[in-house]
């Protein structure tokens, strides 16, 4: 049985619907349920939870783009994501042009495969830059030719196996560049109605800018779903062992080149001798043949060392490590 107003009630209800401040349409339609339109034709399978767990992801990847092509191309090269958006596969396939540079990528152990897609004008520019032009777009475009798409290969699988660095909080990627393709109508990995997750990043190449696209099919996905969102995301990066960083930091530095130089003795002399020096001069150092050598790594003392020689080379053999304390 529904609440009975008392007088009051009635007549504060009424009050206010007489000075405006209550609308009698609204209270009508007060407890009247919205339906909210679905489109079956597009299920909303990725969320915005998802979407952003991805951008996020790419982000991660836009980065070792960018620090891993400049060696490649030899010029500066700048990424970032611009959107990721949830699209049919037809909408995908129907905005490429032809010619068009699309990667086949099996991402194992997910079932399926991915495509990444660059611009024509950005695997032009990348071509020229890689045969030692100067790293511009064709005026005119034009099918890509056999050896165009060779050194295009290479660049696809460089973009292929930085995709397991952002991935490995999510899953340990195996991915693989089966082929590439020129014709958008030979790309139909799924249904043309199949949802899609599109990521899309804009490279810079030196001066020229272009688009890649990366197309993640719901199905390739759909093992893993749950945990793309970022509640999960962070809480693994905070379970991850500390030691694999430590590790990491130290194979990264022990590769790290620093100068050594081994000192034979040390001089003092006037300006004067020293603008009027000749070759064939004697320079008295404060060392003796018997000596011990200080070895410099950096400005650093770290060990002394006998003179010798090795394979017709001059050579030091390290007698003593000076610790930090000494």
């Amino acid at each position: 049985m529904s609440d009975v107003l008392s007088q009051n009630e009635i007549d504060n209800l009424l009050a206010a619907i007489s000075s405006g401040e209550l609308d009698a349409e609204e209270i009508k339609h007060a407890n009247e349920k919205h339906v909210k339109n679905y489109d079956f034709a597009r299920p909303s399978k990725f969320s915005k939870e998802h979407l952003r767990t991805l951008n996020i992801i790419f982000e991660h990847y836009g980065r070792l783009l960018s620090t891993n092509l400049p060696a490649y191309l030899r010029k500066n090269v700048q990424v970032e994501v611009i959107n990721s958006e949830a699209v049919t596969y037809s909408e995908f396939t129907n905005a490429l042009s032809n010619p068009v540079l699309l990667g086949i990528v099996d991402f194992s152990p997910l079932e399926g495969s991915i495509i990444i897609e660059f611009s024509d004008n950005l695997g032009y520019a990348i071509v020229d830059r890689m045969l030692g032009g100067g790293g511009y777009p064709l005026e005119k475009v034009r099918d890509f030719s056999e050896i165009e798409l060779s050194i295009m290969e290479r660049i696809f699988n460089i973009c292929t196996n930085l995709l397991r660095e952002p991935w490995t909080n999510v899953i340990e990627l195996e991915p693989r560049l089966i082929r590439i393709e020129t014709n958008s109508q030979f790309a139909q990995i799924i249904s043309p109605s199949e949802m899609i997750s599109l990521v899309t990043l804009k490279i810079k190449v030196g001066n020229i800018e272009g688009l890649m696209n990366i197309c993640l099919p719901y199905v390739c996905l759909e093992k893993v779903i749950d945990k793309l969102n970022t509640k999960y995301w962070y809480s693994t990066m905070q379970l991850r062992d500390d030691k694999s960083y430590k590790d990491l930091i130290e194979v990264a530095i022990s590769k790290a080149k620093v100068p050594l130089r081994a000192v034979l003795g040390k001089s003092t002399i006037s300006v004067n001798d020293f603008m009027n020096m000749q070759s064939g001069d004697i320079i008295k150092l404060n060392s003796k043949v018997d000596d011990e050598l200080s070895v410099y790594v950096g400005n650093l003392f770290k060990f002394t060392a006998l003179p010798g020689a090795s394979s017709g080379s001059y050579a030091v053999k390290i007698s003593t490590i000076i610790r930090g304390e000494e």
